[in-house]
């Protein structure tokens, strides 16, 4: 028979057991309501302390007495009073907040007294902020009044034109939207409201943020129009009124590097001189607010010409991934960029017009076979003579301007390199009649004229008949419109 004492023992552990059991569920269930919940309580919770406990302490009675959280609701409340006297918010305004980690922008507005507010944020945080995020907003078209982007959102997003686009679908006509980024020029606030195709700009002012940085506050107003329509297209038509270049791009031009003015003797030397003053324009301009960002190498030839070589190796980028497209009629190149990552070829050739065109195959000039690498040289429409089929190799040309106008937006930032034998007097135009030249943001541009030869001191060169005075007038008159357009060789 087993002794009392040793009975006695055995249930005391098993009931020592059964409270330690019961601690680590409550302790389990706490840390979900504060980590999950974010510490609030409603009735299916369970909580250690009920709504309408009295607690001595005054940190206790207000949940949100962080000083650091406190002053910044105490900052966005400065805001929205602003924005209430001028008429763009109203108490009745139901408004949400995009993005926001913590609901200070959302308390605000509840003590301003816009009631129906809310936030939303990846990690949800009742009864301020449920689960969402900028590029997908967890709600029905035209649900808000008022929508608000604080704390660099819009600029901090991997995808800035789905976000704005969120926005568009999930306010409603007539509704406003305040956007609080770091804008540093005209260009970077330019690309900042193309984002939002829906709204026309009210204003724009500059605050002090919470951390008494400057940033500039954008209020949009969404119109009552579809949101996906664009009113500004680029379709055939007038250049002028479709492609009417703002400004200030004009003033970004005058900060570039000089043109050369005289015709260089040795223009593959001063290639090399000009590189070091070349004013990039992401040296001049923040190009953050962009949509995609994109290098199009028209006449790309070896990869190592200058996708490899240069643009990827010198082009400020602003730690920006650029798509890579290499325009390259020319066959004989085409197979090293299979193995090119983040390239993406087009075998074809720029053109006016999508037709069959011929190209001369270039020969090196000292020697009377053709080189084993051969180059693309100027390029015609077909001609059925059959003296030009000797040397002459067929290719399929394009319309690079409707290639362009159908592959990008202006909410994309464009660089094009271009180096295409002469054909350049051809496509400037068609580029400008059209309003795709309006595409391009920066254009490096190696214009072919009768220069100096390299081999044959003395002689110019019999294959353009072009003079340089005509190349530097297209790039004059190309930097009096606007256009950023740098002098290659």
């Amino acid at each position: 028979m087993e002794p009392p004492a040793a009975k006695y023992g055995s249930l005391r552990n098993i009931l020592v057991r059964l409270f330690s059991f019961a601690v680590l569920i409550f302790a389990a269930r706490f840390a979900i309501i504060v980590t999950v919940r974010g510490g609030s309580c409603d009735s299916a919770d369970f909580c250690f302390f009920s709504s309408d406990l009295n607690l001595s302490s005054s940190d206790a009675e207000d949940p949100f007495s962080a000083k650091n959280w406190r002053r910044s609701v105490e900052h966005y409340a400065a805001v929205f009073q602003d924005l209430i006297a001028d008429g763009s918010l109203t108490p009745i305004s139901r408004t949400l907040c995009i993005d926001t980690p913590s609901g200070e922008d959302v308390l605000a507005l509840k003590e301003v007294g816009v009631v129906d507010s809310i936030g939303i944020f990846k990690k949800p945080s009742p009864p301020l902020i449920v689960h969402g995020h900028g590029l997908r907003h967890p709600f029905s078209a035209d649900s808000f009044d008022f929508e608000f982007s604080g704390s660099g959102g819009l600029e901090r997003s991997p995808r800035p034109a789905e976000f704005a686009a969120e926005i568009c679908r999930t306010l409603r006509p007539g509704g406003f939207a305040a956007v609080h980024a770091s804008v540093r020029d005209a260009y970077s606030l330019d690309s900042l409201l193309e984002l939002f195709n829906c709204c026309e700009l009210i204003r724009t002012r500059e605050i002090n943020g919470v951390d008494s940085s400057p940033v500039l506050e954008i209020l949009l107003k969404k119109n009552n129009i579809n949101p996906n329509f664009e009113p500004e297209t680029l379709d055939s038509g007038n250049f002028v009124s479709k492609c009417s270049v703002p400004g200030y791009k004009r003033e970004i031009v005058k900060n570039a590097e000089a043109l050369i003015e005289e015709e260089p003797f040795k223009p593959w030397v001063i290639l090399k001189r000009n590189m070091k003053n070349i004013k990039y324009l992401t040296s001049l301009v923040d190009i953050s607010f962009k949509n995609r960002y994109v290098y199009v190498d028209v006449g790309a030839r070896s990869y190592g010409s200058s996708i490899g070589s240069w643009f990827r190796k010198q082009y400020p980028k602003q730690n920006k991934t650029f798509e890579v497209y290499a325009i390259e009629a020319d066959e004989s190149f085409h197979e090293e960029y299979r193995g090119k990552k983040g390239v993406t070829l087009l075998p074809f050739a720029a053109w006016v017009r999508n037709e069959t065109l011929f190209f001369e195959i270039t020969r090196d000039p000292t020697k009377k076979v053709m080189m084993k690498r051969r180059g693309m040289g100027r390029i015609n429409p077909v001609q059925t003579s059959s003296s030009h089929m000797g040397e002459m190799d067929k290719i399929q040309g394009y319309d690079f301007a409707e290639w362009l106008k159908s592959a990008f937006t202006r909410r994309d930032f464009v660089v094009v390199k271009m180096d295409i034998e002469g054909t350049e007097f051809h496509l400037i135009p068609r580029l400008i009649h059209t309003g795709a030249i309006c595409l391009i943001d920066e254009l490096f541009l190696e214009c072919h004229y009768n220069r100096w030869q390299r081999c044959c001191p003395g002689q110019r060169s019999a294959k353009y008949h072009n003079t340089y005075s005509q190349c530097l007038e297209m790039f004059t008159s190309l930097r009096n419109y606007g256009i950023l357009v740098h002098q290659w060789w």
